[in-house]
């Protein structure tokens, strides 16, 4: 895409970009400036306009969130910021946080501003030791600089910023086990309702977005709504960072706007598949929770979130993991459902003795020890977690094993029938 349209990684690769001094040269907190000279009810409407919605994998309509915050209530109102990345494949929100920390800063000084909260947190993945030394430096930047604190830049605008470091559970990424993390409870999910923006830090309002939303939200105020909602394509506006990984030739993080052509993106992007398209296998195209792609989808399959729910998968984070004809699909698919078994929370019955047992069938069969029936035992044990849990883990859990077994129900066959797989 156009360096011009570049919302994220515009000024990424620019040497010295996580300091104060650099990110300002390149224009950071001017749009925040400009924010400030604006009502919350404008801002909110120019993020609507926009079409922003949340990276975080729901892909709820951003600007839509910020206005179910009460206006009259009383309480205290609270932005946190999601950084708890943890779907495998996923690590683009890293990158956004190590190189160009005072982007996400000032997307949630605005957004703070927007929806008249005076206090942020930025939940931050507890292995993300790096990325949180650079956010807590930048944080004392923005507050010497009285980009944060109390009357910003002499605006009569109160706005103080904490990064909090979690610890390292998977579960914590769900925006209810995050606040119950936060608050310092066991990081296990709520019941909903009610919603954080009504209930959420310490029963409070509170919106939560996540670092690639946040980051967004500078580029809208300088250029406009209207501009950022042409980029994509209808109901999937502006750009998006996807992390292309598996069998890439050139495997990494890239900003394109949504809508491409999955083919364009591993072809023109991430180097193409390796071995040529030909030896294309499948694609997960959102994060390990969605369901897998066939190469007959890869070739015309649009990135956009109604593309890919048409299709039968998810563009969820945007973690496409691409797997040529060498990838056992069953041993994958084993290997995500002992990573869901680990990180279940175990609050939901069906969660917690769901992914024990996913895990253990799928171990059974890629291990050659399947038994006749168990193709169909994972089924029904997915469709026994499916819709049963609180928050999504589960059904995150199950569609990758249902999607497995429907696009490649023949290797799993194989290997209960001779006992090993049929790539090997």
């Amino acid at each position: 895409m156009s360096e011009a349209n570049l919302v994220l990684f515009k000024n990424i690769h620019i040497q010295g970009q996580n300091t104060l001094a650099v990110a300002q040269q390149q224009g950071a907190y001017k749009r925040m400036e400009k924010a400030l000279g604006m009502s919350g009810e404008e801002i909110i409407q120019e993020v609507k306009s926009a079409g922003l919605r949340g990276r975080g994998g729901a892909g709820f309509p951003a600007g839509l969130k910020w206005s179910f915050i009460p206006k009259d209530d009383p309480r205290p109102k609270y932005l946190v910021c999601n950084a708890d990345e943890g779907e495998p494949g996923t690590c683009k929100d890293r990158d956004l946080m190590r190189f160009d920390p005072h982007l996400l800063i000032e997307g949630m000084i605005i957004a703070g501003y927007a929806v008249n909260s005076k206090q942020g947190y930025i939940y931050i993945r507890g292995e993300f030791y790096r990325e949180a030394e650079v956010l807590e430096a930048a944080v004392a930047e923005a507050y010497a600089a009285n980009l944060l604190g109390k009357n910003i830049l002499g605006k009569g605008v109160d706005f103080d910023l904490a990064v909090h470091r979690g610890a390292g559970a998977y579960v914590c990424g769900e925006e209810s086990a995050l606040l119950n993390s936060l608050e310092g409870e066991k990081g296990q999910p709520r019941l909903k309702p009610p919603f954080p923006a009504n209930v959420g830090l310490y029963g409070c309002p509170t919106v939560i977005n996540n670092v690639e939303t946040l980051c967004a939200v500078p580029a809208i105020l300088e250029k406009g709504g209207a501009w950022y909602s042409k980029l994509g394509v209808e109901k999937s506006s502006g750009t998006k960072l996807f992390s292309v990984s598996g069998h890439v030739n050139k495997p990494g993080n890239y900003e394109v706007e949504l809508g491409i052509p999955l083919k364009s993106l591993i072809n023109d992007y991430a180097g193409g598949v390796r071995g040529g398209w030909e030896n294309l296998k499948g694609v997960i195209p959102g994060g390990s929770s969605t369901p897998v792609l066939i190469p007959e989808q890869c070739e015309t399959i649009l990135m956009s979130y109604e593309a890919l729910a048409g299709a039968g998968s998810m563009l969820g984070a945007g973690s496409v993991i691409v797997m040529d004809k060498s990838t056992c699909i069953v041993k994958a698919i084993a290997r995500l459902s002992k990573f869901y078994r680990h990180e279940s929370c175990g609050q939901c019955t069906p969660c917690r003795e769901g992914t024990g047992w996913l895990a253990q069938i799928m171990d059974r069969i890629e291990t050659g020890q399947g038994r006749e029936g168990d193709i169909d035992l994972l089924l029904s044990v997915c469709s026994n977690i499916q819709g049963k849990t609180i928050c999504a883990l589960g059904d995150a859990a199950a569609m990758p094993v249902v999607g497995a077994i429907r696009h490649f129900r023949d290797e799993f066959e194989y290997h209960v029938k001779h006992g090993r797989c049929m790539v090997d």
